[in-house]
């Protein structure tokens, strides 16, 4: 991204706030600190009501810590919370809630076995004669709520099997019932659909009419310019400035949020090696049809497409989790066994999950055992496993890839998520494989993390490594990828070199619509 000549004026929040409003929820210099580490430090936010602010920074700078000091979860170590100008301490998040604060997590937490209106109204169920819970009046408000928000979900509908989009909705229609005045999401929009985020960048327009204050927490700033009015940066824990959007370009907030420009990769276009993967009419009735593909060391592919179109199940059968029906998977011109991640892992392939919470770490485990736990075999001497041995070899690895960690021994679940997703990586990378299979690597991390993991796969690949990624992300795609294979429904429909590529190219052949003249080849190949 190019830099801006401009610097960012570093302004106090008191600086730029309307004359005479009093904030509905504030938090004026508040410090925390987990074990001698600062995670905040003389912080100030203040939320308006009837307005959507933006909270953005890098993982790690302090943004989940102020959420939970906001949402009840935390007390601060110092400083205050004001709620409509008066003082208050939180004793909990049920305190937090009764003073109408809600907050919405990236992932929601329902009851999946009740219905949605009875997770609206879990512990506050109407009730009529001898006690009774009245279903009736209970679906009637729900309802009424929903068309508040201009959304149609069944209240009778049970929780389990609801999309995140779904579910972020009952919990939206949670914090109305709850008549909130303070609304604060997080991640939101980390796991929808461009169509799902419409509908909820509506549903946050309808909230700030009725006067609701919204602080909305994304990694993606175009969501920030689009639905906020003003923005507050952290970056390491310390506020870096508070003021409104408009006049700010994107490149100001990203010179805030990490101290430096950051600048997208520049395609080398130099000549690739010889091909190491090749994907031969892979299907999976009803999942994927006729897949075939190939890439060669040093190239980077992207698998592109909406949500559903059966990227990641291809990634999965390739790497041996899911079975396939028909077809092969050849590695440096020998099959694969299908079925076998062992037989992928031992032909040199590695794969980054989509999902590095469920999937790809150990949560519990150390920041250690999750870097070694792929070269495990390779690590043993006369049989046995040294822990010095481990801790060295995961140490340097971290290294590597800078990840931010307090000790070795602490779990994984300790750090950010974009540290997280390095110590994903320097598992696998740690076993040098000839062939790296990444999904939606950058989801939910930050953009000065998000350049630094473009740059690490850049580097593979001049190394000569053969790199398969899988994003959502368009700009993402058109920044990494030598070749884009388009997707749609589960069928290989277009194939995209890194000069032909655009975003509205993508999206023609994502969604089916006719390609122009002189654009991508359609093909299954």
């Amino acid at each position: 991204m190019a830099a801006s000549d401009r610097s960012v004026e570093m302004s106090h929040p008191e600086s730029d706030q309307k004359s005479g409003v009093t904030p509905v929820l504030a938090a004026r210099n508040v410090s925390k600190s987990y074990g001698g580490v600062a995670a905040l430090s003389d912080v100030t936010l203040e939320l308006l009501a009837g307005e959507a602010h933006a909270l953005i920074g890098e993982n790690g700078a302090g943004k989940s810590t102020l959420v939970k000091l906001l949402g009840g979860v935390l007390l601060p170590d110092s400083g205050l919370l004001e709620v409509a100008g008066e003082p208050v301490v939180m004793a909990g998040p049920a305190d937090a809630r009764d003073r109408g604060i809600a907050v919405i997590y990236q992932e929601p937490t329902l009851f999946p076995d009740l219905t949605v209106a009875e997770n609206v109204f879990i512990g506050r169920q109407p009730l009529r004669s001898g006690r009774r819970i009245d279903f009736r009046a209970m679906n009637r408000a729900v309802n009424e709520i929903f068309d508040r928000l201009g959304v149609r979900l069944d209240p009778d509908r049970i929780a389990r099997g609801l999309s995140i989009a779904e579910q972020q909705l009952v919990e939206i229609a949670k914090s109305l019932s709850l008549e909130a005045k303070v609304v604060i999401m997080d991640e939101p929009t980390a796991s929808l659909s461009s169509v799902e985020v419409e509908r909820l960048f509506r549903v946050v327009q309808t909230l700030r009419s009725h006067g609701t204050a919204v602080l909305f927490i994304s990694h993606r700033l175009e969501e920030a310019f689009e639905l906020c009015q003003r923005v507050t940066v952290l970056r390491d824990g310390t506020f870096v400035m508070s003021r409104e959007l408009a006049g700010l370009t994107a490149d100001d907030l990203i010179r805030a949020m990490v101290g430096r420009d950051v600048l997208a990769r520049q395609h080398s276009g130099g000549a690739h090696g010889q091909t190491v993967l090749k994907v031969d009419h892979l299907t999976r009735e009803g999942v994927f049809l006729d897949v075939s593909f190939e890439v060669a060391a040093g190239e980077v592919v992207a698998l592109a497409g909406l949500v559903g179109a059966g990227r990641t199940e291809v990634a999965r059968a390739v790497f041996g989790i899911d079975r396939y029906d028909a077809g092969t998977v050849t590695v440096a011109g020998r099959e694969l066994r299908r079925g076998s991640p062992s037989a992928a892992m031992a032909a040199g392939i590695a794969l980054v999950p989509e999902d590095r919470r469920q999937q790809g770490l150990v949560m519990d485990m150390s920041v250690a055992d999750n870097i070694s736990l792929a070269s495990l075999p390779n690590l043993r001497r006369r049989g046995l496993l040294f822990a010095g041995v481990e801790r060295a070899f995961a140490r340097d690895w971290a290294t590597r890839l800078q990840v931010k960690y307090g000790r070795m021994g602490n779990p994984v679940s300790s750090l950010s998520g974009g540290n997280q997703q390095k110590v994903v990586l320097a598992k696998w990378l740690s076993r040098r494989p000839s062939v790296l299979i990444v999904d939606e690597p950058t989801r939910g991390i930050d953009i000065g993390t998000k350049s630094e993991v473009h740059k690490l796969l850049a580097e593979l690949a001049a190394q000569g490594v053969a790199v398969l990624v899988i994003s959502s992300e368009l700009p993402e795609v058109l920044t990494l990828a030598d070749r884009i294979l388009v997707m749609r429904e589960g069928r290989l429909v277009a194939t995209l070199t890194q000069a032909e590529a655009s975003e509205e190219r993508i999206i023609a052949a994502g969604t089916g619509q006719s390609l122009d003249s002189g654009d991508a080849e359609v093909s299954a190949k």
